[in-house]
């Protein structure tokens, strides 16, 4: 029995309103790389569900560059920490450094691939160059008096840097080794959030919160002009060089993306987002990078929201949007049609996507979504049913991909959500609220205990408790709920509950990492020995056949238990960094599907099963 990885639904980059995200392609212009949570992923950028995952990062990742030669990327963290890895596989760790005791910001790398300087705020220093290889010291960054926000370094002989920081200022660098050489200030009168040297070495521009965009000669580190000045109506947070030095790309707040005739000093093209004359704060543009080596002369820009917007010149729209989570995610279902199998995942900030098992592609749902994380779904071919911490369920449809217009206010916070025979049941800290066609029919109040998972399937519901019992329930035709039986096996909280695809068992699992399994038709224990987690499960999903169940746990781990034989498992250990939020069987019960802590989707192969 195996299980092994087919591929991953990557994370959206790490996004934060005022700051600048920094995105990377490589000298090809194949593949782009980002931070997302504490991992990093590498991207092809013509078939987005085609990606790699570094998760050596113990904190917050927030920046990650290719280098020249395009076979490493470095990467660094919220802590400090610099990592230096091989971009081919994504696992291999060639270096790791710590340059400052802060958060790194930026990294540049030289044109040898041999240097790298990292920047960022830190208490002695706000930034260090060190060879890639080693970890030795090549000079020092200096200059500044407050957080250095952007570094970039010509890719030519003599070489030179250039540095820009909260001190609305420039600093220029000669190397190597790299030490100070001048200071440009006066000419920003707010914060410098991106520089950036010409593929050709001629030119340095800067751009910044003053919305300037100024050029510099890119050898002496004189200023020399200053381009579309009132264009941008805020903040810019990035720029980026095409490959033919001429022109470059700026992303900013007014919620667009302008592309520059250098020489001209003009806006060639504006690309404008969340429609003219309204004020969108996720449509804020806070990243942009034009990838080298493409011959469409695509420009890729980020939102706010994490979305990627693919551009090329001459169309005002995109030619594709990128999207997904780049908060945990935290609950997963899945429905099938004749069209093929749709995920529905949501997150901890509340967005809901859908995602296409064949192309592997999400879509953020339209329309009103969760204020707050959401917490589970129930799924039928045509509907999506959401529960959240803003305490309401959701109905979405699959065929518009778009939330309906009703909204329903549960009696508490809700614990999870199930369906059987055409009615939802919803188990909250109060109690059961009991939904048919759209519409409340009954409200089940536990007094005595609180409801921590919930079940369905025929007539019977089981809800789990914080008392480490399971509640057996039948339901009537007038939505009334009869106790039938407690099953008080369990040594643990219950926190989850599954029954299987024809109720003949339920699995259930317990915040010690333990699963019991009975059979419907006496509630008495089929087996008690699928005990691997070492820490809460928190989802459990049965094949089609009810013979194997797959289970995913806050330990990281995902397991595949077998009926027949419930000592054999298998294993995949750290699946998703920060725990393993949902699981489901895929394409008829040959792979599964997971998703957790790291926002990531994951489609994995199961063979050998007994």
């Amino acid at each position: 029995m195996s299980i092994v990885l087919n591929k991953i639904l990557a994370a959206s980059p790490n996004t934060e309103r005022g700051r600048p995200t920094q995105l990377s392609t490589d000298s090809k212009g194949e593949r782009i790389v980002y931070a997302s949570g504490k991992s990093i992923f590498i991207r092809s950028i013509d078939d987005p569900s085609l990606s790699k995952q570094y998760t050596t990062h113990t904190a917050q990742t927030t920046v990650a560059r290719f280098s020249p030669s395009g076979f490493y990327v470095a990467s660094g963290d919220v802590s400090g920490a610099v990592k230096v890895w091989d971009a081919v596989e994504g696992v291999n760790t060639k270096g790791d450094y710590h340059i400052i005791s802060g958060r790194i910001n930026d990294i540049a790398w030289d044109g040898d691939s041999q240097r790298i300087i990292a920047v960022g705020d830190g208490r002695e220093r706000f930034g260090h160059c060190i060879t890639a290889d080693s970890g030795n010291s090549v000079g020092e960054i200096s200059g500044h008096s407050s957080i250095i926000n952007t570094v970039s370094i010509r890719q030519q002989r003599p070489l030179r840097a250039a540095t820009g920081a909260d001190d609305n200022s420039v600093v220029f660098l000669h190397g190597a080794p790299f030490k100070f050489q001048t200071k440009l200030g006066g000419l920003h009168k707010g914060y410098v959030n991106g520089v950036g040297f010409s593929p050709d070495g001629n030119h340095l521009v800067s751009v910044g919160a003053d919305r300037r965009i100024q050029l510099y000669d890119g050898k002496t580190g004189e200023a020399t002009t200053q381009i579309g000045e009132g264009e941008h109506k805020g903040t810019i947070f990035g720029v980026s060089w095409a490959k033919d030095s001429k022109r470059i790309v700026t992303a900013s707040a007014d919620q667009t993306v302008k592309l520059w005739d250098v020489e001209a000093g003009k806006a060639v093209q504006t690309w404008r987002f969340g429609g003219e004359g309204t004020v969108s704060i996720p449509d804020h543009q806070v990243g942009v990078v034009w990838p080298a080596g493409r011959s469409d002369g695509m420009v890729i820009s980020l939102n706010l929201t994490g979305d990627l917007n693919y551009l090329v010149e001459g169309s005002q729209n995109p030619t594709k949007i990128i999207q997904g989570h780049n908060r945990s995610i935290t609950a997963l279902g899945s429905c099938e049609d004749s069209k093929g199998q749709t995920f529905w995942t949501g997150s901890f900030d509340g967005r809901v996507c859908s995602w296409d098992y064949q192309s592997g592609l999400g879509c953020a749902i339209e329309g009103q979504t969760h204020s707050n994380q959401v917490t589970a779904f129930d799924t039928t071919p045509t509907r999506a049913y959401s529960v959240g911490w803003d305490d309401t369920l959701r109905i979405a449809d699959a065929s518009s991909n778009a939330f309906l217009g009703e909204t329903s206010k549960l009696s508490g916070q809700p614990k999870g959500i199930t369906s059987a025979e055409g009615r939802v049941f919803v188990a909250t800290t109060a109690g059961i609220d009991i939904y048919s066609k759209d519409s409340l029919v009954g409200n089940f109040s536990t007094n005595d205990y609180s409801p921590t998972a919930i079940a369905a399937a025929g007539p019977f519901v089981a809800v789990g408790d914080d008392r480490n019992i399971v509640h057996i329930y039948t339901v009537d035709g007038s939505h009334m709920l009869t106790e039938k039986e407690r099953l008080t096996n369990a040594t643990s909280q219950v926190t989850t509950l599954r029954f299987s695809p024809d109720g003949s068992l339920l699995a259930a699992g317990t915040s010690a990492g333990k699963i019991y399994v009975f059979e419907s038709s006496s509630w008495s224990i089929k087996t008690d020995r699928w005990s691997a987690h070492t820490a809460r499960v928190t989802c459990i999903a049965w094949n089609s056949a009810g013979t194997h169940a797959v289970s995913g746990g806050l330990d990281t781990n995902v397991f595949v238990w077998s009926l027949k034989s419930p000592g054999k498992r298998v294993k995949s250990p750290n699946a998703h960094k920060d725990g393993v939020n949902g699981v489901c069987w895929v394409d008829g019960d040959k792979k599964i599907a997971t998703t957790g802590g790291d926002a990531a989707l994951k489609i994995w192969d199961v063979s050998g099963v007994e």
